[in-house]
Formats: structure tokens, C-alpha cells, sequence
């Protein structure tokens, strides 16, 4: 492995770890400050954690030059809007305590972006990959059967991130600017719902929630930046073949916490369900594999 694939193998770990981790965050604010609330602190607190990495970094020039052009703002306009709907989606998984929904819709992410890549790219599906599509589509409809409830927020969430990266895929920037240029057009909408809350005497920051939880919003820019900037990372140093094996890393960390320390229940319908999702994974991460063109003789890894 060169050291630009090792680099990418350890953002890809971090990316995908913390996000894995992310539920016990959320878990802290639920009792004391609104979802639409946490997503609003979690765009204006990723400005102010990300610019002063764009000062330090140097790259206030290349913002500029981004900001600039317009065949490069406007996908990123859709995909802030498309970044900040999953955010949402996933705070409301861990308010309402349905976290196995949203592990269950990042586990079903990649099936989600062959299916995007056949609608929208005309690619045709691998064998495998229809296989994989057709098993996980029994083990959802086993558990929405079985449980008798739909499983929105999963599909929401696999939805909306599978078309972020779709279009993230397509934009030649970096995760640093192309975050930085996302927040920076969301900012303006979450900072007045901020100040209208606040004149309304319904925002939790600074008023009604403890001081404790006015610590933890403040970090939400550090929780929401970290991960994205290493996915970031992660994209641009490792195959898509490789950062698929990782993608898993997180919707399992998430499910064994909703489990064992966040009282979701596990029921019948998943302890079933679950199992054949997994099964699908194993075929589409087999066919990733066959797929992958064969590895090149190593070349001198960029220093960066």
C-alpha cells in the first residue's frame, strides 16, 4: 500500500468511525433542544470551525475562485440543500429513537447509488448487483411487514446522501472547499431562523437549555466538519472499491449503539430483516471486487 492509499485508508476509518459515533452526540441534545434547532447551530458552528482552517490553510483564494464560477456553485447549491436534509433526517432518527432506520438507510446507501446510476447515468446493473438490489429489497420488506411501519427516515437518508454523492463525485473540488461553499449559502437561512426563535423566546441556546448543552451545540461544527473533511480525504486518495468497504463501518457502529446503549429495541423484524440486508452487502461487495480493474505497478504518491 503507497502512502497516499494508507493516508486514504485512515481518513476513510475516521470518517466513517465518527460518523458511527455521531448518535451518542445527538442523544445528549434530544431532551433539551429541537431538531430543526440542531441543524441550524450545525451550519452556522461548521462556518466558524471551518474559517479558520480556510485562513491557516491558505485557501481563502481558491473559495474565491470557486465562489466565482458558477458551473461550480450551482451543484453545490443542491448539494448543501441535499447535505442539510440528510442532517436533518438524522437528528430526527436519534430524537425519535429510530437509529436502526438510519443505519438501515446508510446500510442500503450503495444499493440506493447502483439504483441512481442506472436512472440517471444509464449505466447497466451487474448481475450481482441485481441480486444484491432484489435480496435487500426482501430483507426491508420482511421488516416493514413484520413491523407494520415504514422505515422513511432510512430511505430519506439513503436518498438524499446517495445524491450528494453522486453530485460531490462530479464536482472537481476538494471536501475543505466544497463544504466550505455548501454552509456558506445555508448559513444566511439557518442564522434567521436562529435570531427568530430567539426574538420568540424558543431558542434553546443560551435560554431554556442547560449550560451544558449550550457547550455541546457549540461543538456541533466540529462534529459535523471532521467527518466530511476526512470523507473528503478519503475520496480523492482511495478507490471506490476500497472506500465502499468502509462505507459499512458506520451504519454497524450505529446499530450495535441503538441496541446496547441507546434503548432501541431489537426486534424479531430486524433480528431477521438485518441479517438478509447483510447477505445483499456480501453479494454487491463481491461484485465491487470483480469489477475493480486490475492494480497498477505503484507510482510515486503526491505530497499531500
Amino acid at each position: 500500500m503507497t502512502n497516499h492509499r494508507r493516508q486514504g485508508f485512515l481518513y476513510g476509518i475516521g470518517a466513517y468511525g465518527l460518523w458511527g459515533l455521531v448518535p451518542l452526540y445527538f442523544a445528549l441534545l434530544r431532551n433539551d433542544v429541537p431538531p430543526f434547532e440542531v441543524l441550524a447551530h450545525r451550519i452556522v458552528w461548521s462556518v466558524l470551525f471551518l474559517a479558520p482552517i480556510l485562513f491557516f490553510a491558505n485557501r481563502f483564494a481558491d473559495l474565491r475562485k470557486t465562489l466565482m464560477n458558477w458551473d461550480l456553485v450551482r451543484p453545490l447549491l443542491l448539494s448543501g440543500l441535499l447535505v442539510a436534509s440528510n442532517w436533518y433526517f438524522y437528528i430526527l432518527s436519534v430524537s425519535t429513537q429510530k437509529i436502526s432506520h438510519a443505519s438501515l438507510g446508510y446500510f442500503i446507501t450503495p444499493l440506493v447509488s447502483v439504483m441512481l446510476g442506472m436512472i440517471v447515468l444509464k449505466e447497466r446493473l451487474r448481475p450481482l448487483q441485481k441480486v444484491a438490489i432484489v435480496v435487500a429489497g426482501i430483507g426491508v420488506a420482511y421488516m416493514i411487514l413484520q413491523e407494520g411501519e415504514i422505515p422513511w427516515t432510512g430511505f430519506i437518508l439513503a436518498g438524499t446522501f446517495s445524491l450528494y454523492g453522486l453530485i460531490r463525485k462530479r464536482v472537481p473540488v476538494d471536501g475543505l472547499i466544497g463544504l466550505s461553499v455548501e454552509t456558506l449559502f445555508l448559513v444566511p437561512i439557518a442564522f434567521a431562523f436562529l435570531t427568530i426563535w430567539n426574538f420568540q423566546g424558543q431558542l434553546a441556546f443560551g435560554n431554556t437549555a442547560p449550560w451544558r448543552v449550550d457547550v455541546f451545540i457549540a461543538l456541533s461544527g466540529i462534529v459535523t466538519a471532521i467527518p466530511l473533511l476526512c470523507f473528503g480525504q478519503a475520496a480523492r486518495r482511495l478507490p471506490l472499491s476500497q472506500l465502499g468497504f468502509l462505507q459499512y463501518l458506520s451504519p454497524t457502529i450505529q446499530f450495535g449503539l441503538a441496541v446496547l446503549f441507546l434503548g432501541e429495541r431489537l426486534t424479531e423484524a430486524k433480528m431477521v430483516g438485518f441479517p438478509i440486508i447483510w447477505v445483499a452487502l456480501v453479494f454487491f461487495t463481491l461484485d465491487t471486487l470483480q469489477a475493480a480493474p486490475a492494480p497498477l505497478a505503484p507510482t510515486p504518491a503526491p505530497d499531500s
